[in-house]
């Protein structure tokens, strides 16, 4: 969806750019809690009922999406203007400037930020607990209300997330390193 949105935002005709634009301001404007609420209780009252994961899935991806294309989107436009005017000048059409030459080094930039977000939705799963999801800030008070242990449940909890987002950390980097090699010659990195 990021990419799409990403691509539209830059590329399409104006309508498109503002339903684009629309979709970006108010879902990055407004908190992830009250769309996730929305989305599973307020849908029901205009006959649209949505199950507890479904409502959770869409709500966290449109949040989580809007961020995403404004990632995608400023990737792009720091692709140096250079690559631009080289593709150009290769006689490339539109749509192999995008793939062939911006689109590989675009997604190099996008790696950090991506990386960012990824933590900050698995971060944000704690909400579901929210609308009946057992996740694991769920099971962990319902388990602090029976025993009433609620730091060290909680510090566990702190621990889990932590390591979980080590390790999101940890690929990101390899990956970005990987995608990174030879840009020095030339690419972004020279």
């Amino acid at each position: 969806m990021a990419f799409s949105f990403g691509l539209i935002r830059l590329y399409a005709p104006a309508p498109f750019k503002q339903i684009a634009i629309f979709y970006i301001e108010f879902f990055r404007g407004t908190s992830a809690l009250i769309q996730l609420y929305w989305i599973y209780f307020v849908l029901p009252f205009f006959g649209i009922t949505i199950d507890a994961m479904t409502a959770a899935v869409v709500a966290l991806g449109l949040n989580i999406g809007s961020y995403g294309t404004e990632v995608v989107r400023g990737a792009i436009q720091a692709v140096p203007k250079g690559q631009y005017e080289a593709s150009i000048a290769l006689n490339f059409t539109a749509s192999q400037r995008l793939w062939r030459i911006i689109m590989p080094q675009a997604l190099v930039n996008m790696i950090p930020p991506f990386g960012n977000l990824a933590i900050e939705l698995v971060k944000a799963t704690s909400l579901v607990s929210l609308i009946t999801i057992g996740d694991l800030t769920f099971k962990a008070k319902s388990l602090a209300d029976t025993t009433l242990q609620v730091g060290e449940i909680f510090g566990v909890v702190l621990l889990f997330y932590f390591v979980i987002a080590q390790c999101l950390v940890f690929f990101i980097r390899r990956l970005e390193t990987h995608l990174g090699k030879g840009l020095g010659r030339g690419g972004i990195n020279s």
